[in-house]
Formats: structure tokens, sequence, C-alpha cells
């Protein structure tokens, strides 16, 4: 996690187009860069780096190959049933669909990260590694793992967060007392994580109370 290895690893994100510090720390800020390059490659989305994974960014970078950032104001939304929808595994892990944006599986992965956490009430606004997240700080780790969020948000903040409505692929609802999202059609939210053992549900709720509103583009 600290050291020449690191290094290595950060300035071969900057070459990649990712700009990166090289503090030799691998920290959040890193983690981030690694699961933008992870899903700009179509790689499993974790924030991790294995000897094998350092080699591909390596000859990535070699190449000639540089990181373009997505264009997601015009993603289109799901046209079917079939599509656009993650699916819910037998461990309580969310699965992102193929034809999703690269965000939409940044925040499935980060998600995935913490699904299991268990509730702490202001969990996930004093830092992000925490032993436990509260509703409104697990959504802010799910965005900040795309890239989505700099500092965490508490339910109220997400009241006026993002743009109107509901979204092609994420969904956010949040009163004065409460948050959660849906994400490809499953639901994000602290709400039943004791029943389900997970934050991830196939189960619908009652959106009446909430501020309905969607991230730009997604």
């Amino acid at each position: 996690m600290r050291g020449a290895d690191v290094k290595q690893l950060q300035r071969l994100l900057g070459h990649y187009g990712l700009r990166t510090s090289v503090d030799g720390a691998f920290g959040a800020h890193t983690a981030l860069r690694v699961r933008q390059w992870e899903a700009a490659t179509d790689r499993a989305v974790n924030g991790r780096v294995s000897r094998r994974q350092a080699l591909a960014l390596q000859t990535t970078v070699g190449a000639g190959q540089r990181y373009v950032a997505p264009v997601e104001e015009t993603a289109p939304a799901p046209t079917s049933t079939t599509t656009g929808r993650a699916t819910l595994r037998s461990d309580g892990l969310a699965v992102a669909p193929p034809d999703a944006p690269a965000k939409v599986k940044a925040i499935i992965a980060a998600g995935n990260e913490i699904a299991k956490k268990p509730y702490k009430y202001g969990g996930g606004h004093g830092r992000w590694k925490d032993t436990g997240y509260d509703c409104s700080g697990s959504m802010s780790y799910a965005f900040h793992g795309a890239g989505m969020l700099d500092t965490a948000m508490d339910s109220t903040g997400f009241m006026s967060w993002g743009k109107a409505g509901k979204g092609a692929w994420v969904t956010t609802y949040a009163n004065a007392g409460h948050s959660y999202m849906v994400v490809a059609g499953l639901r994000f939210d602290t709400s039943g994580l004791d029943a389900d053992g997970s934050r991830w549900h196939t189960s619908k709720r009652s959106s009446a109370g909430y501020t309905v509103r969607h991230p730009s583009g997604l």
C-alpha cells in the first residue's frame, strides 16, 4: 500500500491520462484512478491492482493508449426489460448490466465494497474507509467510488444534488431523515440491511415524501 511500486503505478496512471499524485501512498485518490482505468478497459471494477493488472497497465501505456472520458450525457435509457438491469447474486452483491455506462458500473462496484457493512450512524462521513455506514454515507461512498463526489453528503444534501426527476440509470430518493437510491433497477438502501444481509435489494419501496433526483447524464 506504500512504496516505490505504488509510485510507479501512480506514474503509469498519469501517463495513461488519469492525473494522479505521485506520493507513493495507495490512498482513496489512487484507488479512484484505478477504478476509472478498470472501467475504461472493461475490467472488474474493484480498485485493486494485482501484478498481472500492473503489467497490463504498463503494456497499455507502452502501446500509446490513453484514457478517453466516457460521454454519458447522451447515454441511452434502457430499451427493454432484459437489458439495462443489474442482477443480485445469492451472496448479496450486485452485477452491473453489460450495457451500463462506466460510471454506473463503478457505482455498483463501490456499493458492493460496503454492501454488507453494518449500519453505523454517521458512518462514512468522517472518513471514506469506516467500520460501518449510514444511509447517506453509503450512497456517498458509492458515488465517490465513481469519481462523482469528493465529500460525503447527508440525506438533506441529496435533496438538491443532481437534477430533478428519475434518471435512466440512477435515481436518488431523499428527505430530511433518510436517503436511498435505485441503480440499474436495484435498490441500494440501508433499510432492509438486517433482513437481507445486504444494502442491495430487488424489492421496491414507497417513494412518498422523498425528493426524487438523478445524477446528470445518468
